[in-house]
């Protein structure tokens, strides 16, 4: 289950836990075995989920509307998960893992002369802050519009200027935020190369880079038009936190069933830092937690069952990649024992679509390889809305979840979406309702991503196929990789025919 660092790390964590409990010591008095596809799904309510729901927002409104990595909110919602798996018999462990804190407290560009007007602009992840009150001057622009070396400012001293940049010429934003330091620009902004916002990142905290910015194509090419004409002077305020800190996983796991043939299931429990996350991803989080707390009621699993709730996978699937990564350098055996991992993040989205990953690419090719295995562990949950007559579609299996690891590091892989920031089609109206033009999810990524922005009748659905693949697949998982039971192989998965985030760019 752990490597050595693991078991380090979650012996600190144990000597400020509570007491940690037996798997078969705390099933509930007199609770029925649901040790079937019919009594887990049973077993699993939607009122349930819905309690664990309140409690991440209960959980929120105490830690400042939020519960992001190295916050308290997150801390508050670790010790919720731990305590109600421990309750129901499970043992607990913590990884930590460092990551950058970064907390905007405010952000502006605001053109000064020749007009007065609010520039909209997206500061760069990892950006350096801004002295109190931002930094006032007068734009500059290299004799080379990409600013990627010292040259292509001919020597010029931008000293009290604000430099304005090309994107592209195949050096990073964080290369061109050096150089604007180094000839003492006092911030940098860089414009797209391209339509549509300009998301970047410098890729890590670096102090010998200038505070950074982007804005679109049009505003730059808007910019440089202005400044053609006469001097433009700016202001730039980043009032920011950035810093490293400590996060965790929460991994848990049955002490029964085969070792060798480990289920997992998992879902990120951090929010993003403007809102309380409950349905991205308080939903998938309170979905494994009921479905775990009820599979710790069966007598017998013929697999072992491990549930992962992952931290911060808001700021690029850190705590999923954290997990693969030390398992291949410090235990690349027990990596191999994983049978299979599904994933759920987002189940209750508003306009919502009941989405798989489409591993077998009937409808998405999938940028990457997708391991052997997969399309069998996709065909455990369409198979199941087939069964029960419930419609279903292909979701793009693009790596922008906490499968990612999995699949990267060739571990098949599944999961559920009801979707975010996508638009329903009148197709999808015609199979699930809602309605068409408008996205998934009108609340992803923003405050009102609360207890009211949850689709009680897709938390349901999907609750119940989590509850259905957990059981299924603790039982057998023979159609993936050809174990069986009894500890003999039968014939393994068919390789798959032929994954990578989206957000923020480095370049």
């Amino acid at each position: 289950m752990r490597s050595a660092r693991q078991a380090a790390v979650t012996a600190a964590a144990a000597t400020a836990a509570l007491a940690v409990s037996s798997f078969a010591a705390s099933p509930a008095q007199g609770a029925a075995n649901p040790n079937n596809s019919a009594k887990m799904r049973q077993a699993v309510t939607v009122d349930g989920v819905m309690r664990h729901l309140q409690a991440f927002q209960d959980i929120a409104d105490a830690n400042g509307g939020n519960r992001g990595a190295g916050t308290s909110g997150y801390e508050a919602s670790g010790r919720y998960v731990e305590q109600k798996l421990r309750a129901a018999g499970w043992t607990t462990e913590r990884q930590y893992f460092p990551f950058v804190y970064e907390q905007t407290r405010s952000t502006s560009l605001t053109e000064l002369s020749p007009d007065a007007r609010t520039v909209e602009n997206i500061p760069m992840s990892y950006s350096q802050p801004t002295p109190v009150g931002g930094v006032t001057g007068q734009l500059a622009a290299p004799s080379v519009a990409t600013g990627c070396v010292v040259g292509d400012y001919a020597g010029a001293d931008l000293t009290g200027k604000i430099a304005v940049v090309s994107r592209g010429a195949g050096c990073s934003f964080a290369q061109k935020a050096q150089v604007a330091k180094s000839v003492n620009a006092s911030a940098i902004i860089i414009y797209n190369n391209t339509t549509g916002a300009l998301n970047g990142t410098l890729g890590g905290i670096d102090p010998t880079t200038a505070p950074a910015t982007g804005v679109t194509q049009a505003e730059g090419q808007a910019i440089l038009a202005k400044m053609a004409r006469g001097p433009v002077t700016m202001r730039f305020v980043l009032d920011k936190t950035i810093e490293e800190r400590q996060t965790f996983n929460v991994i848990a796991e049955t002490p029964t069933g085969r070792d060798d043939n480990v289920v997992m299931m998992g879902a990120h429990l951090d929010s993003v830092e403007d809102g309380p996350g409950i349905n991205d991803n308080g939903s998938g989080t309170a979905g494994v937690l009921e479905t775990a707390i009820q599979l710790g009621k069966v007598n017998k699993l013929n697999n072992k069952v491990r549930v992962a709730f992952w931290g911060a996978e808001e700021l690029g699937l850190l705590g999923s990649t954290e997990y693969v990564a030390d398992l291949q350098e410090n235990d690349p055996a027990e990596l191999k024992n994983i049978a299979t991992y599904l994933n759920f993040d987002m189940i209750g989205s508003p306009n919502y679509i009941i989405g798989v990953y489409d591993a077998d690419q009937s409808t998405y090719p999938a940028p990457g390889v997708v391991p052997p295995g997969s399309i069998e562990t996709e065909d455990v949950l369409t198979d199941y809305f087939d069964s029960v007559r419930q419609p279903w579609v292909d979701t793009e299996f693009s790596g922008r979840s906490d499968y990612k690891a999995f699949i990267d590091a060739g571990i098949p892989a599944s999961g559920l979406f009801t979707g975010a920031d996508g638009t329903k089609t009148p197709a999808e109206v015609e199979k699930f309702g809602g309605t068409a033009g408008v996205i998934y999810d009108p609340n992803y990524h923003t405050p009102a991503d609360d207890i009211t922005n949850v689709n009680r009748r897709a938390l349901d659905i999907m609750s119940d196929a989590i509850a259905h693949s957990a059981i299924t697949l603790a039982q057998s998982t023979e159609k993936i990789n050809g174990k069986r039971s009894n500890g003999k192989s039968g014939k393994p998965a068919k390789p798959a025919p032929s994954v990578l985030p989206e957000g923020r760019t480095a370049a």
